[in-house]
This record gives C-alpha cells, structure tokens and sequence, in this order.
C-alpha cells in the first residue's frame, strides 16, 4: 500500500487560458481516465488516499490543483471563476490529454463543479462520483439570494458575496490556526455560535474534535495557502448567482451514472429529490462529517472501486 509520501510531482498544464498544477498517475493505465476535483479550501492533496488505489484498479488518474489553487493560475476578475471557466478548465484538460470523456469525482466545491460541467457538457463526462455536496436544485430564485432569505447574512455563502474582503483578510492572518480549527472530525455537539462561521473558526484559540490528518499532512495545505492566500477560492462562491444564470438553458435531469457518497455528520444536509434530477444514482452514507475521503480513506475507496467495477461490468 503506498502512502501519501508518494503523492505524485506536479505539472503545469496550459488550457483554457490559464495554467493548472496537475498531478498525475497511473499513465500506464491510458484510456482509462479519472479526474479528481477538489474542494475548499482543499487541494490536489486532498485525494492523497484515493489515488494509488484508482492507480492499482487501472485508472489514470488526473488530479487538478483547479484555478485559484496552489500553483495553479489565480485570475484577478471574480467572473473568472464561474461555472463556465471551471468547467471549461475541466474540458480543457481532457482535451489535452486525448480523451473524449472520464469518469469525474468531486468532493464539496468539487462536486458542484463536476454537476454543472454534466449540465453543460454531458458528452464528456462517462460517469460521476460525488462526495458530501449532492445536485443542487436551481430553484426560481439565485442560490445567494434564496440562502440570505433562510439562512441570513453572517452565513459565509452570503457574506462572502456581500462583504468581499472581510472574511479573507482574517483567514489570510490566521491561515495554521483557521485550516487546523477546520480539518477536524467527531466533533461534539455545539449550540451555533453568532457572527460568521469561518471567522469564528479563524479565530478560536482552540480547534475542537479530533484532527482529520496529521501534521505533516495538515502542512501541505498551509504552506499552499499562506502562499496564495484565501481570495481567489472564495471568488468560487462569488460566482454561485452567475452560475444560477448560466444553467438557465441546461436540462436540469442528469442521466449519466452516479454514484453519491455522504457523510451522516456532514452538515451539509442529503437531497430528498436526488433520484429526480440522478435518476440513475446510487446513495452510500458514511459514519464521518465533512472530509470524507480524508475521515475514511480506506472505506471511501472501497465504495468508489465497488461502484466503479460494477458499472464497468455493467
């Protein structure tokens, strides 16, 4: 079993106008694509667990720092950001290398990208798996708007749209102590807290529940980000009423095979509708919160190799 001291070496790759920090393996395995796409504040690294197992099933995995990470281009203009530049970096790649179509996996943020780049582009995707973040509805009204009207302005999707700066100037100041406080497991239950969630965590003194990952590991994505900072990932979210727009003229049913993975403590909440929109998706629920590749490394493979065989087969 290989560890993730084997993580592979980056590439700067040129596509769709910017350049991203791809890491790569299993070239062996070419013709058999599967591209990973992380979430925030993650990284490449996030899929550290993943990737020798996708490697030794017979994969050739493609694992993004996607823009806004890393290594990887940051654009100045937050509508760089947007469903379609996201997308399009993923079409880009796939391009690059040769290939009509892959399967996509996505984790969180990565997740909502690898929904919309079906949506958009269904001829290039074969087949999905998603991690925490299920489909998410486009409803009459922009997804910023609608969660200001239920949730209010200090949660962090709304504040980040409407007060632009505040929240990464702290993160920014605070990047060891907020990404620790964050990357935490079994945590124990807490009365929500006033004021807006990833300042608070920011700024705790002391990080509650248990590490997700080790020091060593936790390292990787501090130095990433007190070198790039916290704007350009967050401009992601300052995208969300843009891409509300953009799927406008998408059919919203997504027909490819899927496969959805939750963690039962995530606090993201599981879509009751899911087979409406993923008629063909299949539900796996984890005991763990957020960071479920990383929480159950070694289950969440079993899960997505049994799923991935099985459609193979099929």
């Amino acid at each position: 079993m290989k560890t993730p001291t084997d993580f592979p070496e980056p590439t700067l790759i040129a596509v769709n106008g910017v350049n991203l920090e791809v890491f790569e393996a299993g070239r062996e395995n070419a013709g058999n694509p599967i591209v990973l796409c992380h979430g925030w504040p993650e990284l490449a690294y996030s899929w550290r667990h993943q990737i020798p197992a996708l490697v030794d099933a017979g994969y050739h995995v493609i694992a993004p720092n996607q823009r806004g990470y890393g290594n990887s281009s940051s654009p100045t203009e937050v509508a760089q950001y947007d469903i379609e530049h996201l997308a399009g970096d993923l079409v880009a790649l796939l391009d690059h290398y040769g290939y009509r179509d892959a399967a996509f996996v996505g984790h969180d943020w990565g997740a909502m990208v690898v929904w919309g780049l079906t949506l958009l582009h269904p001829e290039r995707v074969a087949k999905i798996v998603n991690l925490s973040l299920p489909y998410q509805e486009r409803g009459e009204t922009p997804w910023i708007e609608l969660l200001e009207m239920l949730l209010g302005g200090d949660y962090y999707f709304v504040h980040f749209n409407r007060q632009p700066g505040v929240a990464e100037a702290v993160l920014d100041e605070n990047v060891f102590r907020f990404l620790r406080n964050l990357y935490r497991k079994n945590l124990p239950p807490q009365p929500p807290e006033p004021g807006m969630a990833m300042i608070n965590l920011a700024r705790a003194k002391e990080p509650l529940g248990e590490p997700v990952m080790p020091d060593s590991e936790l390292a990787v994505f501090v130095s990433a980000f007190e070198k790039t900072g916290f704007t350009a990932s967050i401009n992601w979210y300052r995208n969300l009423d843009r891409n509300w727009h953009r799927l406008a003229a998408a059919d919203p049913i997504i027909r490819h095979p899927a496969l959805m993975i939750y963690g039962d403590r995530d606090v993201i909440p599981k879509f009751e509708k899911l087979a409406d929109f993923v008629p063909n998706a299949d539900i796996v629920s984890l005991d763990c919160g957020h960071w479920i590749q990383e929480e159950m490394p070694h289950e969440t493979n079993r899960v997505i190799l049994t799923w991935l065989a099985q459609e193979t087969s099929g």
